[in-house]
């Protein structure tokens, strides 16, 4: 199949793009470098440098390459940046998750399937997390999120796209983000260990996330690519039903400790109900937390 992926420079982009090289697909990747990294592409893939919220731009790469499968990844993420920002991040996060819905429609696209988040739910009173709880988002890239669910529903009903959103729970593994005052705390406490500084925690540290490990992600995607039981829009969880502390991850790393005042926008708990998961794409997370982070560290002792 020809598939195309936006943000194919990225972490998460970079992996899928891997894995669909090893399952014998074309692959393009869009991407504007703003984040990705040129060295993450795959050798094999074409790298079309382009910006999503350039719709003229996009529109003529989709027209080129007419892609079978499109999968959304290129995002402005983090939440943090999303408040200090909520002008250019919605506009890559919205106004670009349109564009590549509608060059999807132009081009005839059989289904785009989206990176959703699960800071759509924001602070719920209970866990797991289930696909029909009404949503809560807590910060701008949350609420562009779940605009973007909305995009992806009604795109299927009006114009007769099939798509998926897959929301994800706290993704990790090699190639994230480690340099950014708003890397992910796994990357984050990797980096501040190795320069021999104290992990900083926002609040007493208990608050805990579904962390799910990058390979599993992958996974992911290309079922619900392969999937003909999804394609109306339908938002699934995909992260794990067992939740990791930050101060367990603290503890697992190792080193001096510092504690900050809690961000604005986070959660205190996430969990990942996985029914939805496991009935329309016979998918659950294979790699345990303690697995998965014992390979982002060897790969980060490599770097």
């Amino acid at each position: 199949m020809k598939c195309l992926v936006t943000g194919g420079a990225g972490f998460i982009g970079s992996h899928l793009v891997d894995r669909l090289f090893q399952e014998g697909h074309e692959v393009y990747v869009v991407d504007n470098l703003s984040t990705g990294k040129r060295e993450n592409i795959n050798k094999n893939a074409r790298f079309l440098e382009g910006d999503i919220t350039n719709f003229d731009e996009l529109q003529k790469i989709f027209t080129e390459t007419k892609p079978e499968y499109v999968f959304h990844e290129a995002a402005i993420p983090r939440m943090p940046v999303s408040i200090e920002d909520p002008v250019g991040t919605s506009k890559v996060n919205i106004l670009g998750t349109i564009n590549v819905l509608k060059a999807a429609v132009d081009a005839g696209v059989k289904k785009v399937i989206f990176a959703s988040s699960s800071s759509v739910y924001g602070d719920q009173k209970t866990l797991p997390l289930k696909e029909d709880m009404s949503p809560n988002p807590m910060s701008p890239y949350g609420l562009q999120k779940y605009t973007g669910e909305l995009n992806l529903r009604l795109f299927s009903s009006l114009y007769g796209l099939p798509t998926v959103a897959l929301r994800y729970f706290n993704v990790y593994g090699p190639r994230a983000d480690i340099n950014s005052d708003y890397s992910l705390v796994v990357g984050k406490f990797l980096r501040l260990n190795k320069e021999m500084k104290p992990l900083t925690i926002f609040g007493d540290g208990k608050q805990s996330r579904a962390f799910c490990y990058v390979e599993d992600v992958v996974e992911a995607n290309i079922r619900a690519m392969n999937s003909a039981r999804v394609g109306t829009g339908e938002v699934i969880n995909i992260g794990a039903r067992i939740p990791v502390s930050v101060e367990q991850i603290a503890e697992a790393i190792g080193g001096k400790k510092e504690y900050l005042p809690p961000r604005t926008g986070d959660p205190m708990h996430t969990a990942a109900d996985l029914s939805r998961a496991t009935e329309l794409l016979e998918w659950e997370p294979k790699v345990s937390f303690q697995e998965g982070l014992k390979k982002t560290k060897a790969w980060f002792d490599r770097q």
